[in-house]
């Protein structure tokens, strides 16, 4: 799947929803709970799908979820049960940027 910025994805196994932060310009596929991520506008969308048990750490609503050796970052705008990863890579937690100190 060739994502764009700014798209909105829908997992098929379970409520988790992410918008596409940064992509490179290449096919990468992304996935939740093992299964592919679709629009949810599509005719694909809702939870048909299974998911795989072993891919079932769950997202948390407002993380960024980042592969930077893959250019790839997504937030989450909807939490499941469901590991994101991209590529077969689950995406860890993108930490955060300390700030600079003032003094």
């Amino acid at each position: 799947m060739k994502a764009r910025v700014g798209q909105t994805l829908a997992s098929t196994v379970d409520a988790t929803t992410v918008i596409v932060v940064r992509w490179p310009d290449a096919d990468l596929d992304v996935t939740c709970g093992g299964a592919p991520m679709v629009d949810p506008k599509g005719p694909e969308a809702g939870t048909s799908g299974s998911a795989d048990p072993g891919q079932q750490a769950g997202t948390l609503l407002g993380k960024r979820y980042a592969a930077p050796d893959l250019g790839v970052e997504l937030l989450c705008t909807k939490p499941g049960a469901g590991t994101l990863a991209v590529a077969g890579e689950a995406l860890p937690i993108k930490s955060a940027t300390p700030l600079p100190a003032s003094d």
